[in-house]
């Protein structure tokens, strides 16, 4: 699924940009990060610009940002048997590659109560900033959007893969997406109230450089899981009751 990134016509133009080269010239970085390694190395050199006590550190991060993006080459992905130009990422989940946040907050309402207003899936862009909507397309599956590092936007589609109600969500990214992630949410009763452990794995669209980039830039994941937690925390405890679209049934 393509993206939307300001100032960028499509990823065709950014293709563009590229010399023309044999299928065996070495590219193992697909349209999608290439795209968002230009747009994310011209944030950090802007950003270099501007601090001039980092600019050691992130000029040349820049422009190694700038050459995965023209050139297609990564020696990142090399090493690590990593051809996203070919389709061959693998999930995070499956690989154990990417980035894992494993946080927890007690919220002061019923179990049933936390988790129905969590299985609402539209409500999560209520409590995470990060996200700009969840579009529910079936019992199962729903359309995301988010928020990505210097002003992107990725999307992707998931699949909830296993579900206990009351007690857990668990799903995954589907094929074709912007991201690969993974992840569930526990619901677990503590005294009055519930303790609700979010574990989520996922893979940056511009790998591991891309999580660096994202760090420098103050969006760093770990620090928005804990204030999107925060905030659900409030939300849920100033809602008197929240409404439930569905009642799933217990899978697993």
């Amino acid at each position: 699924m393509a993206s939307s990134y300001n100032g960028v016509a499509s990823n065709e133009s950014w293709e563009n940009l590229r010399r023309p080269q044999a299928a065996d010239d070495g590219i193992n970085v697909g349209k999608t990060e290439r795209l968002v390694s230009g747009i994310a190395g011209a944030a950090v050199i802007a950003l270099a610009l501007r601090r001039k006590r980092l600019r050691g550190l992130l000029f040349p991060l820049g422009g190694s940002l700038l050459s995965r993006a023209v050139t297609g080459r990564c020696p990142v992905n090399r090493a690590l048997g990593r051809n996203t130009a070919k389709g061959e990422r693998a999930s995070p989940a499956a690989r154990g590659q990417g980035i894992k946040v494993d946080r927890t907050i007690t919220v002061n309402r019923p179990r049933e109560e936390v988790y129905h207003f969590w299985r609402q899936l539209e409500n999560l862009p209520r409590f995470m900033d990060h996200l700009e909507s969840v579009t529910v397309l079936d019992e199962d599956r729903s359309h995301w959007v988010a928020k990505a590092p210097a002003g992107t936007k990725v999307e992707w589609d998931a699949s909830i893969q296993d579900e206990i109600e009351n007690e857990l969500i668990a799903w995954r990214s589907l094929p074709g997406s912007d991201i690969d992630n993974a992840g569930s949410v526990h619901f677990i009763p503590a005294g009055d109230g519930t303790e609700v452990r979010v574990v989520l794995r996922y893979d940056p669209p511009a790998g591991k450089v891309g999580a660096v980039v994202a760090k420098l830039l103050g969006e760093e994941p770990e620090q928005q899981i804990e204030e999107d937690l925060r905030r659900f925390k409030q939300v849920v405890e100033a809602v008197e009751a929240p409404a439930r679209s569905r009642k799933p049934a217990k899978r697993g």
